[in-house]
Parts: structure tokens; C-alpha cells; sequence
């Protein structure tokens, strides 16, 4: 019970951390962001993006959807332009968990188990997704969001879902000094 109650708050913590989506922002801190009301996709830049239209038309969704909640309007004579781009790689982390009970001191000792090394390994795809706003007169980018974590989806709905997820936790920090927690 006490083994239990000590690592279930350890369990929590790694099993959300997996899943987090780590957030970086930059922009230009000489930008006032109220005027920019109305949005539009920069199709050329979109156009580079790494990654399947499938998932580009998700993206875009899920981009599209937030930037409405922030009360932006999709316009054909845009204040900003929105793009994205992506990159994913393949990580590898290994764990050599020493799981040893009993004494000893390098001497074998019959009546104490005294476990062994276990080598965890595990394979996964970390992706990163960024997500540029243009200002569309200018044609320079104000602000910059970077999403990075860990790709896992077993079917199209997970997929829908972790996309959402990326993109909500980017625009959170859109605009600067209006940011969601």
C-alpha cells in the first residue's frame, strides 16, 4: 500500500510528461498585435511543408478553429498569413534500471535474490510542428510557435487528436502577452 501510494504520483508525472507538447515562441516585441483581426493560409509556404495533405488539411483545421476562438476571422484580404512547417526524427531513450535487493558486496549470496540490470529500450518519433503568423502588408514574420513531442497515434482519430493538441498548445501563446495557461 505504501509502495503504491509513493510511486502512483511518479507514474502520473512520467505518463503526462510523455504526452506534453513542449512550446517555444519568438516574435518581434515591436509589434502591436491588437489590429490583426483578419487571417489567411500563405499556400506557399504551406506548399513545403514535409508531410502528407491529409495532414496539412488537419493542421490547418485545427489552426483555422483556434485562431476563430481567439475572435480572428478568415478573410481573402488578410491581415496576417499563416504557414507551417514540420520535421520529425526518430529518438531512441534507454533506461538501465538497477533492480537489486538483498546485500552483497559482488559476492553471491544463495539466500538473497539479488536482481539484475534491465535495459529498457524504447523507439519513438518526435515531431515538431512550426507555426509562423506574417504580417501580410509587410510580408515578414511577427510571431513564431514551436510545438515538439513525442508523434503517437494508433489510428486517424489519435492522429486528430494529438494535431489539436499540438496546435493548441502553440497558439495558448498567441498572441504575445495575451497568452493562455
Amino acid at each position: 500500500m505504501k509502495i503504491t501510494k509513493f510511486f502512483l504520483p511518479l507514474i502520473l508525472i512520467f505518463l503526462t510528461s510523455c504526452s506534453a507538447v513542449r512550446v517555444q515562441t519568438d516574435y518581434n516585441n515591436k509589434i502591436d498585435f491588437k489590429p490583426y483581426k483578419t487571417f489567411a493560409f500563405y499556400k506557399t509556404g504551406i506548399d513545403k511543408a514535409p508531410i502528407s495533405d491529409l495532414d496539412k488539411k488537419r493542421i490547418m483545421r485545427a489552426i483555422e478553429g483556434e485562431l476563430l476562438l481567439k475572435g480572428m476571422t478568415k478573410s481573402k484580404t488578410p491581415d496576417v498569413l499563416v504557414s507551417l512547417f514540420t520535421k520529425s526524427r526518430e529518438r531512441v531513450n534507454i533506461n538501465n534500471n538497477n533492480a537489486g535487493l538483498g546485500f552483497g558486496y559482488g559476492a553471491w549470496n544463495p539466500w538473497m535474490w539479488r536482481g539484475g540490470n534491465q535495459l529498457n529500450v524504447n523507439q519513438y518519433t518526435e515531431g515538431t510542428l512550426f507555426v509562423d503568423i506574417i504580417d501580410a502588408s509587410k510580408k515578414e514574420l511577427i510571431w513564431q510557435g514551436i510545438g515538439s513531442g513525442i508523434l503517437k497515434a494508433k489510428n486517424v482519430e489519435q492522429k486528430e487528436e494529438r494535431i489539436k493538441e499540438f496546435v493548441k498548445e502553440i497558439l495558448s501563446k498567441y498572441p504575445p502577452g495575451m497568452e493562455t495557461k
